[in-house]
């Protein structure tokens, strides 16, 4: 072997020896990378009951005829005492709406019964109340009937459902995702304990979407607001 194929062969296991030193101690880097790494994902829920604060009353109502300007005066008479009774159970102007009547001609219908039909002209109309007196929307409804014993026919079917709105979700936002955090690191805390680790820093959240749904069907005036917040935290023995 000569002189240079010698020093080849010491340079090349040289080099060998070097890489292979580099990468055990890589590999030692990315084991303990890898232990520090370690994370424990958790979720913390924050609920509260709130009372609706805005309801959206649609009062519907119906007639028929022959003489469709007696309808429109019909119409307009119902209208009338529909928002007479509303001034009388303390809405205002502003939180009432008055909408066009819709009128039917049934013989301008495709299937309009050849000329038969005993009322030719079908009107509905809607009044609209947006107020933020849910008490009173909710004993207004049930005097409703008053009105019925007068003539004026009420249309009924989930179009007239009243809605109620929470509007004021900013005001319980901070605290709502303070009690959802906190709530997290609750539960992190707790299963550190039960592994024997130590909790960490916080890696990564997520706050989550809001959701504001109804108690339930029989008080759709009272709302359900939740929130659950996802936090990702270090593990540490």
């Amino acid at each position: 072997m000569t002189q240079d194929s010698r020093a080849a062969l010491i340079l090349g296991a040289g080099i060998f020896a070097g890489l292979a030193i580099l990468g055990f101690f890589l590999g030692s880097s990315a084991i303990k990378f890898r232990e520090y790494e370690r994370v424990v994902s958790v979720k913390g829920l924050a609920e509260r009951e709130m009372p609706a604060d805005v309801a959206v009353w649609p009062i519907r109502f119906a007639a028929a005829g022959n003489d469709l300007t007696a309808l429109y005066a019909t119409m307009e008479g119902n209208a009338k005492q529909i928002a007479d009774f509303l001034a009388t159970a303390g809405f205002e102007p502003a939180e009432i709406t008055i909408g066009a009547p819709a009128i039917t001609d049934r013989l301008a219908q495709e299937y309009g019964g050849n000329g038969q039909v005993q009322l030719r002209y079908i009107a509905t109309q809607t009044v609209t109340v947006y107020s933020a007196k849910i008490d009173q929307v909710r004993t207004s409804q049930k005097n409703l009937a008053d009105l019925g014993k007068k003539g004026i026919a009420f249309s009924g079917g989930d179009f007239q459902q009243t809605q109620y709105l929470f509007t004021k979700l900013n005001d319980v936002k901070p605290a709502m995702i303070e009690e959802a955090t906190r709530k997290a690191r609750e539960v992190a805390e707790k299963f550190a304990a039960d592994s024997n680790s130590k909790l960490g820093k916080i890696k990564g959240a997520n706050q989550g979407q809001f959701s504001v749904e109804d108690r339930d069907s029989n008080t759709p005036y009272i709302k359900r607001v939740r929130v659950v917040s996802t936090v990702d935290y270090y593990l540490s023995d």
